[in-house]
């Protein structure tokens, strides 16, 4: 039979908000070659249709004034979705650390249980080693067919 338990990640990405899913598409977008590649060449468009394809009738001409507006306006939308991703990424971090430690707190549990365990069997072979030392048995550990 298939074990279908979530993992913490998939239990975590079906938490997340629409805004929150929103914020991590944008900055996956944003921070990747693709969208520099992209804005590079779209700049360069705008640069050559309004200086050259329509020279005179430009509807942007150099200084591209309103190019300067929406790059100032990309610049501040793209600073606060940085920002919400930074805190998302903090509030990830943050929970996989709890989950990490409560993780190693239940192993430290364990293994103390397995080492009680292995000292009471080294307790109950010095007890048999002793009786057999009495009663002049030998007890090999390796000695069975």
């Amino acid at each position: 039979m298939i074990d279908k338990r979530k993992t913490w990640h998939e239990t975590h990405k079906e938490s997340l908000t629409r805004g929150q899913r929103a914020a991590d598409v944008m900055r996956n977008g944003m921070g990747s070659w693709p969208f520099v590649g992209d804005f590079i060449g779209f700049m360069i468009v705008w640069a050559a249709v309004n200086s050259w394809a329509l020279a005179n009738n430009a509807w942007d001409p150099y200084p591209y004034i309103l190019l300067n507006l929406f790059l100032s306006m990309l610049a501040g939308l793209q600073g606060a979705i940085l920002l919400i991703a930074a805190k998302r990424q903090d509030a990830i971090a943050a929970a996989m650390a709890q989950h990490d430690r409560d993780t190693n707190v239940k192993s430290k549990e364990e293994i103390d249980l397995l080492m009680a365990i292995n000292s009471q069997q080294l307790e109950i072979l010095r007890e048999l080693r002793a009786l057999a030392g009495a009663g002049n048995v030998r007890i090999d550990a390796g000695a069975g067919a």
